[in-house]
């Protein structure tokens, strides 16, 4: 396991690449980089598909501003161990196997390694993860999300043939198929016209610089079976009431031209359950972190002030 670094996108300065294993055997890719007199430590963790060279820009970011950083790739994605025979299916049996990647991660790399406070930046199925676990896990003093999976944007197709078809899929053990109209293959340079992810070419050409150089990291679009795993996941969410509670303030900032998960839904999440306050940065895709400069300003002046205020 190695940490994959190009001319656009050098690794963080002292960053070290670890190996994490979960108590399932699985093997994970993590990485750690400690500043001097920290503020604390950031934990980043990114959304399906994902993997960590996409986030570097914003280790620099956080470490400049006295952070130390740590972040970990998935189980079935980036430079963990992948879960089905084809490295490219985004594939996973439940969002509870992911509980366990934070868990083994934290008690092996975080807790033991880097200073406290501990604070969490997560994106998409990222954010989803985190929203369940601080339910009833103290780790963090404050948590960000950006664009956080609190229900997914389904475009044209009804929501209960959506269910409908996951479950047919599910009955009849096809839970590794790739859902309908998904790619195969990971996004490229030829694919960012149109792209729902960012409007910022140049994060999109160094991003997928990174593949060509490690095609390894990459993954396709989500299977049925990653798709039932996160319809439960979401209706655990949906489940949340004000009076639960969670174990530390959160901030979500939400990307007001997300095409991928709902916005009104992670709206109507905020307004429920006590502890969480929204923010829309109206002019941002999916993922804010690799938006424009102007955006990826945006949400580093709202993460300043979020973490900055007391408690």
């Amino acid at each position: 396991m190695e940490l994959i670094s190009t001319p656009e996108n050098p690794v963080p300065r002292g960053a070290e690449c670890t190996r994490v294993v979960t108590n399932d055997g699985f093997h994970l890719r993590a990485m750690s980089v400690r500043v001097s007199n920290p503020r604390g430590t950031v934990v980043i963790l990114g959304g399906r598909a994902d993997f960590m060279e996409r986030y570097f820009e914003t280790a620099r970011d956080l470490m400049e501003r006295g952070y130390c950083v740590a972040s970990v790739d998935l189980r079935g994605q980036g430079g963990s161990q992948r879960l089905t025979e084809k490295r490219l299916r985004g594939h996973v049996g439940s969002f509870e196997e992911y509980d366990e990647d934070i868990r083994a991660f934290m008690t092996q790399v975080v807790l033991p390694d880097c200073p406290p406070p501990y604070y969490v930046l997560a994106h998409s199925t990222g954010g989803n993860i985190i929203l369940r676990l601080i339910r009833t896990r103290n780790w963090f003093k404050k948590c960000v999300l950006i664009a956080p999976l609190v229900d997914l944007n389904y475009g044209a197709w009804p929501i209960p043939l959506v269910h409908l078809l996951t479950s047919i899929a599910m009955t009849l053990r096809l839970g590794w198929v790739y859902l309908p109209g998904k790619r195969q293959a990971p996004l490229g340079r030829k694919d960012f016209t149109g792209n729902p992810l960012t409007q910022d070419q140049r994060r999109w050409n160094r991003d997928s610089a990174v593949l060509e150089k490690a095609p390894q990291l990459g993954s396709g679009g989500p299977t049925y079976g990653w798709l039932s795993a996160a319809l439960k996941s979401i209706a655990t969410l949906r489940k949340m009431k004000s009076e639960k509670g969670l174990k530390c303030p959160v901030l979500i900032v939400a990307a007001g031209l997300d095409s991928v998960v709902d916005n009104d839904a992670i709206r109507r999440f905020s307004e429920r359950v006590a502890g969480v306050s929204i923010i829309t940065i109206r002019e941002a895709l999916h993922e804010i972190l690799l938006e424009k400069d102007e955006i990826r300003q945006q949400f580093l002046a709202a993460f300043d002030m979020f973490v900055a205020e007391e408690p």
